[in-house]
């Protein structure tokens, strides 16, 4: 039985590097349209979103630290800086005294909406607009199955 060869072959590396760039170069640039255009940064931006689309705009924040990818100190940091924006508001979870949960606020849901366009149109330009509707749905399965691992594997992510 032939054992797994300790390197990459071609098309693995040249894969790999390309998903490199891609995980790289992507949040760096989605990081620099916000920051320019509305003045918060990707993950800011993912935290609202995840936000807005929750429940009733609400989300456990250790819910909510596993779905957008983060500890649950930089997020508590973060819900600092937003109910200082009055762009969320904080509260005891009231069927679990043991969490404490986030609701959008009407201002962070202006925010989110302001800052939308730009990054629905930075998201277009980077990763939709290079591809063929062919190659969308081919994209969309195979980051699908590499996805599923990753969350079966580590439970990071909205399923996990």
């Amino acid at each position: 039985m032939d054992e797994p060869s300790t390197w990459l072959d071609t098309e693995q590396q040249e894969l790999w590097q390309d998903l490199l760039t891609v995980v790289i170069a992507l949040p760096a640039a989605l990081d620099r349209q916000l920051q320019r255009d509305a003045g918060m940064s990707n993950f800011e931006y993912g935290v609202l979103a995840r936000l807005s689309m929750a429940q009733e705009d609400t989300m456990r924040l250790s819910e909510l630290a596993r779905a957008c990818d983060s500890t649950l100190p930089r997020l508590s940091k973060l819900m600092d800086r937003f109910e200082a924006r009055e762009w969320i508001v904080r509260r005891v979870d009231p069927s679990d005294g043991r969490y404490t949960l986030a609701t959008l606020t009407d201002g962070g849901r202006r925010q989110l909406a302001d800052s939308a366009p730009g990054h629905v149109a930075e998201v277009r330009r980077l990763v939709f607009d290079p591809l063929t509707a062919v190659q969308r749905r081919h994209l969309g399965a195979a980051l699908s199955r590499v996805a599923d691992t990753l969350r079966r594997g580590t439970g990071c992510g909205p399923t996990g």
